[in-house]
């Protein structure tokens, strides 16, 4: 693969052209509020191969409309205001502490989307080795300078956003350690709204930004399909069952499919090359065995003569 975009580092990954493909799998708020969940989730992301794993980082009080606060849904732990599930899903610093522990352990970088100004506070303790900003998030210039401000690369999303919307982002946080991911924000997303050839249009747009995709379809084939688009870095929802109970389980990956996603990853960028035509040394065999050698000195039958047996006469 040619090298064209410049490089991020992203803890001890390299994110960008010529360089493996750096695979986020997102929990999000998958875990339903459960650290062993989100454990669990974390092991089946090493055991597929995945580069790291994302959660989101919210305060409440900031974050949810007030007129929202006191309407009461029905969640897992029985009827409650959204304003209680919304604390009763969201990770302290202490689950946060367990959860960058195990991931040191099982050897998988974590990081957050942070979702305001408090929620980048917060992360900083932990010295995530980057952010992501939400597609949400990708018109708050102010969230979004408060994330770059730390100095730790930022991948933004851009999802329901404009080409003026995401030019205006990118020249506000400047480009040195930035990465840009093309994605249709709909859970799950129509695959004739995916528009993987924005995947394209971004690179051609900013030739020197590592440029992503974060994909929210329900099968694998899409995030294939960016990755042979030139993909740097992509990022996909996982779960231990669609079927849970949760916003964002029937858009997720589940760890069966998340081993396929990222094993045929893997083959899709050793087999893309980088474009340059050449004849490999075991084709030479083959070209030996198989061309049709036309050259003066190559061994030719001679075709006898015609008969003139019983005096036939040859004109």
């Amino acid at each position: 693969m040619g090298s064209t975009s410049a490089a991020v580092k992203i803890g001890n990954r390299t994110v960008g052209d010529g360089h493996p493909v750096f695979v986020v799998a997102e929990i999000g708020i998958n875990h339903n509020g459960s650290v062993d969940m989100a454990k669990k989730l974390i092991d089946g992301a090493a055991l597929a191969g995945c580069d790291a794993v994302k959660f989101q980082k919210r305060t409440p009080e900031k974050c949810v409309p007030r007129d929202q606060w006191y309407i009461e849904r029905d969640t897992p732990w029985g009827r409650m205001t959204y304003i209680d599930y919304r604390h009763k899903i969201e990770f302290g610093a202490r689950e946060y502490a367990e959860i960058d522990r195990y991931a040191r352990e099982r050897n998988i970088l974590w990081f957050a989307s942070c979702w305001d100004e408090d929620a980048v506070t917060f992360m900083e303790q932990f010295e995530p080795p980057c952010y992501k900003a939400a597609s949400a998030a990708l018109t708050d210039l102010e969230l979004l300078r408060a994330m770059k401000q730390t100095g730790r690369p930022l991948m933004i999303s851009t999802g329901m956003s404009t080409m003026d919307e995401i030019e205006t982002a990118v020249e506000h946080l400047g480009h040195p350690g930035l990465l840009v991911a093309h994605s249709t924000s709909m859970y799950p997303c129509p695959l004739d709204q995916l528009n993987l050839r924005m995947v394209t249009t971004l690179k051609d747009r900013y030739p020197d930004l590592p440029i992503g995709y974060s994909g929210h379809e329900t099968g694998l084939a899409p995030t294939w399909a960016a990755v042979s688009l030139g993909a740097t870095f992509v990022e996909r929802h996982i779960t231990l069952d669609r079927a849970m109970w949760g916003t964002d389980q029937s858009a997720s990956v589940e760890i069966v499919g998340l081993v396929k996603l990222v094993a045929t990853i893997r083959d899709i960028e050793a087999s893309l090359g980088d474009g340059v035509k050449r004849v490999y040394e075991k084709e030479l065999a083959q070209k030996k065995k198989l061309s049709r050698d036309r050259s003066p000195k190559s061994n030719v039958v001679a075709l006898a003569p015609p008969s003139r047996a019983n005096g036939a006469h040859v004109g």
